[in-house]
């Protein structure tokens, strides 16, 4: 990851955000005034870019893939308060809402951005090369969460329909806690040289490991200093909370548009995964432009992880106070595009290296997600 430029107290990395917050202030909890809707979209925008480069700062001065987590973990807790939210709100699609939006995550992260950025990063370097000991980890806790907690509701017989029972639910929760704190501790403690970017010949063998404290390979370690990393630390928590809270803003305009347009409710689950993950993806395509594709599958893997982990156990506690139904379990085409996913997927991470053909197969099953979201 290269070294993030650094900044005067004016620039716009410092100012959207900033501005991010007074927008959301101003507008908080929906305004329909055309003007202001604009203005939400434009910061948005703005925030979403200041956020990837605050991530950038922080991540050069922890290391990897202490980086990678910081992001992916920023912007889920956020996700996750915006999905209590909407779902707090109530209406039609209350009770799928946190299947729709979590679903939608795993699609985007798991197609959208590997994708993108094994596509990106193999049309510039040939072939790109990723640790698949690591890269596998993490896609292996997916597969088992996603199981846990979006397959098995639908096929469970102590509750009618797509829902788990009190107990069942908290299972769930408490097998996705393990699942991702087990992930954690292998990433960051037991096994951290597998989440590394690794360097390769022009036949994508891998040939030794990126120097983390001279990521921008300058031949110097040029981490920012303390007050910097600090000041990130809080605008990106500041461009996060402005990201989410102006997609709050713009919900009601989003829902109504949906509606008006006769599509799915769950596009609004769509919609809102594609804004949440807009921070990710941008980081993810930037790091595979630099041959740093190992770091592009963190982000895209640990923001499928955290999506599930940290949302469902939220869920089943804010359930003890939700009124209505919880449907967790996923429809009968959403398993086969989950289950072709997993397919792709491991045969894109067994080999440790891929070339733009699977980028290319990711963003085609990316493209029909989206478009069975619009015409189910």
């Amino acid at each position: 990851m290269s070294s993030p430029a650094r900044r005067g107290p004016f620039q716009w990395t410092v100012a959207l955000p900033v501005l991010g917050v007074a927008l959301l202030a101003v507008t908080w909890p929906k305004t329909e005034q055309p003007l202001l809707l604009a203005l939400v979209a434009v910061v948005l925008v703005g925030a979403v870019l200041a956020a990837v480069h605050h991530a950038e700062v922080v991540a050069h001065r922890v290391g990897e893939p202490f980086g990678s987590l910081v992001l992916a973990v920023s912007v889920t807790v956020i996700e996750v308060g915006l999905i209590v939210m909407l779902t707090l709100g109530g209406g039609d699609g209350a009770a799928t809402y946190a299947r729709d939006t979590v679903f939608a995550a795993l699609m985007i992260s798991l197609n959208g951005i590997v994708g993108i950025s094994l596509l990106l990063g193999a049309l510039r370097h040939g072939v790109v090369a990723f640790n698949a000991s690591g890269s596998g980890a993490a896609l292996s806790t997916v597969v088992a969460l996603a199981s846990v907690c979006l397959v098995l509701p639908g096929f469970t017989v102590s509750e009618a329909g797509l829902e788990y029972t009190g107990s069942q639910l908290a299972f769930a929760a408490v097998a996705s806690l393990v699942l991702y704190g087990a992930f954690v501790f292998t990433q960051t403690v037991q096994h951290r040289d597998f989440f590394l970017p690794v360097r390769s010949d022009s036949q994508g063998r891998v040939t030794g490991v990126f120097d983390v404290e001279d990521a921008d390979g300058d031949g110097h370690a040029d981490p920012p200093g303390d007050g910097e990393t600090l000041l990130s630390v809080g605008l990106l928590l500041v461009s996060l909370v402005s990201v989410v809270g102006l997609a709050k803003v713009l919900s009601p305009t989003i829902e109504s548009t949906v509606s008006s347009l006769g599509l799915p409710y769950a596009v609004v689950g769509v919609v809102i995964a594609l804004l949440v993950l807009a921070p990710e993806s941008i980081a993810a395509a930037l790091n595979a432009a630099r041959d740093r594709v190992q770091i592009s599958l963190n982000l895209a893997f640990g923001s499928s992880m955290a999506s599930i982990g940290l949302t469902i156990p939220t869920i089943a506690v804010a359930s003890i106070w939700l009124e209505g139904d919880l449907v967790l379990g996923l429809e009968p085409m959403q398993i086969v595009l989950l289950f072709i996913t997993v397919v792709v997927a491991t045969l894109t991470v067994v080999p440790g290296r891929a070339k733009p053909i699977q980028g290319v197969v990711h963003l085609a099953l990316m493209a029909t997600f989206l478009f069975f979201s619009l015409v189910p």
